[in-house]
């Protein structure tokens, strides 16, 4: 049976329709120990684990003159090899090469005439080691279902994800149905009038005129990407003694590289304003990481004016706070829904309209994704690393997937080739301000100034 993309699903689509420079792939992007299968081997292990999910095997099919929403439809003449690739890490050999590598894949757009994804094998890396890209459209997955394909396609993967939520909808009887119902004349009014007020001021934040800044323009259609590496217990450390999350830790270390980068680029950071698109996961606790994107957002500030990283945390962890409190985040996501019970034309064109708006007051997309707890491996090869690739667009220049695995924290940063020619100086200062800060933590005995409420 066919199924219809949800609008924000069909709004990637859009993305790359209306602008020949975006490709709107997003990426796991895995350093594994040892050499790699043979190709045989490694065909035969894919094999075995695309059957775990039928969107593996379905394909995109718009309708005509784009009346309803595109549709999923299996492939008819789904074959496994033309999604995987072979390819090798040019001398030095390094993982600068690799990350040079991996922007050239991720650049390159997926065959709308088959199913939205690929996987590539990335041979003579290195310190005895290799790497598997695993690429699909940002129609298919988000950042949660993306790190849950790979992890299907590791060793003794789990059950297909989203059976926990499909049994929850399934428990749903008649009486809570009818219940939710009778209070339908009370919620809905409410519910719009929540949405409003809140979405005034998630409007106006993308809108509002704001200080030029090389960090938003035109992009290209070329990328460059870079990976900075930080252990998340210490960000955790760093974190426990702000009473902050992991999340906010991340922002804040990005605050200070993003100062970093202003003052190289002789950019005053003081009169600069940061503002980051920070999409926030709308799933439901538990297995639920079917494909699809299930994901909000929220629009906060760095603090690139303050010099001092404890400054830093403590704004920022305020600035989530107010967000979280705010109802903008449960703003966007109902009008994700709201937009589709809308006639897919009209949304359609209003989705075209929108991305060809010129926005000047967002500078760059940050995404942080909870991965892994367990050591994973593929054909009994062990996966040391993680890392994610996001894409880029609507004037953004940078992107930032946050992405964790085991102990480790890799910031995958991904960034226009012209725009962005500094972009490995901006994944080391990552990695020296969160070493600054967890030196501030544990100077201070670990009792960091509280965070202001």
């Amino acid at each position: 049976m066919m199924t219809e993309l949800g609008p924000l699903d069909a709004g990637f689509l859009e993305l790359e329709d209306t602008d020949r420079h975006v490709s709107a792939g997003i990426g796991v992007v895995a350093i594994l120990a040892g050499a790699p299968p043979s190709r045989a081997e490694f065909t035969a292990e894919l094999a075995r684990r695309v059957t775990v999910d039928a969107r593996l095997r379905e394909r995109v099919r718009g309708a005509r003159w784009d009346l309803a929403a595109p549709r999923w439809e299996e492939d008819p003449d789904f074959d496994l090899t033309r999604h995987l690739r072979w390819t090798a890490v040019p001398r030095p050999r390094d993982d600068a090469a690799l990350f040079e590598s991996v922007a050239a894949l991720m650049e390159q757009r997926l065959d709308r005439d088959r199913p939205l994804w690929e996987c590539v094998v990335v041979e003579h890396l290195a310190g005895d080691r290799w790497a598997m890209l695993v690429k699909a459209h940002h129609s298919m997955v988000d950042g949660m279902s993306g790190i849950a394909l790979f992890e299907r396609f590791c060793d003794e993967h789990g059950a297909p994800s989203g059976v926990a939520a499909r049994r929850s909808r399934a428990a749903r009887g008649p009486r809570d149905l009818l219940a939710a119902g009778m209070r339908l004349p009370v919620d809905v009014p409410r519910l719009f009038y929540r949405t409003a007020r809140a979405t005034v001021p998630l409007v106006v934040d993308v809108v509002r005129p704001a200080p030029d800044t090389s960090l938003n323009g035109p992009i290209g259609a070329r990328r460059r990407y870079a990976v900075a590496r930080t252990s998340l217990s210490e960000v955790r450390e760093i974190g426990a003694a702000f009473g902050a999350t992991v999340n906010d830790v991340a922002l804040a270390v990005l605050a200070g590289a993003f100062r970093s980068l202003l003052e190289r680029r002789g950019e005053d950071p003081a009169a600069e304003t940061v503002r980051v698109l920070a999409p926030v996961s709308t799933r439901s606790p538990g297995p639920d990481r079917g494909p699809g994107n299930k994901v909000s957002l929220m629009l906060p500030v760095l603090p690139v004016g303050s010099t001092d990283p404890f400054e830093q945390l403590t704004a920022v962890h305020a600035a989530t706070r107010a967000h979280k409190h705010s109802g903008e985040t449960g703003a966007a996501s109902t009008l994700i829904t709201l937009a589709g019970l809308v006639p897919f034309a009209p949304t359609s064109r209003l989705i075209r309209l929108l991305l060809r708006f010129p926005q000047h007051g967002v500078a760059a997309l940050v995404t942080d994704v909870p991965g892994p707890k367990r050591r994973l491996s593929f054909a009994g090869r062990e996966v040391l690393e993680l890392s994610a690739y996001v894409p880029i667009a609507m004037r953004l220049r940078m992107g930032i997937g946050v992405l964790s695995y085991q102990d480790q924290l890799r910031f995958g940063v991904t960034g226009d080739y012209d725009s962005t020619p500094d972009i490995a100086e901006f994944a080391a200062d990552i990695e020296t301000r969160t070493r600054e800060l967890l030196d501030r933590v544990r100077e201070s005995g670990g009792r960091a100034r509280a965070p202001t409420r």
